[in-house]
């Protein structure tokens, strides 16, 4: 009798986002990656995106936090997907972007170390955050030879104004939690190591008031920007692929490839 070949289970992906409950009516969503910096690569784009939609609809969840492990929100994009060229539009940031939009209950964020890239443009879809004072932010999308996405060239210019959110986006340079703040791009600065603890406050004070009113006001602050909103993420991930697939941007990463070896 000849012995049938035994199929072997292979062994579950690492999780890359930790869900915890801190707080009654409060989940924590954790960036989990520390290793990579809390990088984002597409794994840990469909997970997220599928914890927001999770507590969205759990009952017993008023409010998310996003925030990061081991003292960083995330470094942005995985360089190494990044390299792979244009993706499908159900892939990747457009997959996270649609759940931050859809989301009727409030999402806060809590940001320490370091917000780059769309580590940066996901804070302009929460509706609160907070950032640790040692916070560094920087959106270097034309220094690795791409453009804005998560609809950041609208919602930045009417947060921070044309000019600040033409030198945030165009030259791409590091700015610290002040200059965040004062861009609107966080709520406030706290101490270094405090931004959790101040979001998980802010979100008991809002589950301590009545869920309909507080979905209901969510609702009417971005119903008459949400058709733009929805537009501007369509025409930057156009404009997006392109530039991915272009040799400037895969030369940058090549080289921000090296410089780490």
């Amino acid at each position: 009798m000849t012995e049938q070949p035994v199929a072997r289970a292979s062994a579950p992906e690492p999780a890359t986002v930790r869900v915890e409950d801190e707080r009654e009516g409060v989940r924590v969503l954790v960036i989990d990656r520390p290793a990579q910096r809390n990088a984002l690569d597409h794994a840990t784009y469909l997970a997220l995106s599928a914890a927001i939609r999770e507590a969205d609809t759990d009952p017993g969840v008023r409010v998310s936090i996003i925030t990061g492990a081991g003292g960083t929100f995330t470094s942005g994009n995985d360089i190494e997907d990044f390299r792979k060229g244009p993706q499908p539009e159900t892939r990747g940031g457009t997959v996270l972007f649609d759940a931050l939009l859809d989301a009727r209950k409030p999402i806060l964020a809590a940001v320490e170390g370091h917000a780059v890239g769309i580590g940066v443009t996901m804070l302009l879809h929460c509706d609160l955050a907070y950032a640790g004072a040692g916070t560094r932010f920087r959106m270097p999308f034309t220094a690795l030879g791409l453009s804005p996405e998560g609809a950041s060239s609208y919602l930045l210019p009417r947060l921070a104004g044309d000019k600040r959110a033409a030198e945030l986006l165009m030259l791409g340079e590091w700015f610290d939690a002040a200059d965040a703040a004062d861009a609107g791009i966080i709520n406030r600065v706290v101490d270094q190591g405090g931004a959790l603890a101040e979001a998980l406050d802010r979100a008991s004070a809002l589950v301590a008031l009545p869920a309909a009113s507080i979905e209901a006001t969510k609702a009417l602050l971005r119903k008459h920007r949400a058709v733009d909103v929805r537009e501007a993420l369509q025409v930057e991930y156009e404009v997006f692929a392109e530039r991915l697939a272009s040799d400037e941007a895969q030369e940058a990463f090549r080289s921000f490839q090296n410089k780490g070896r």
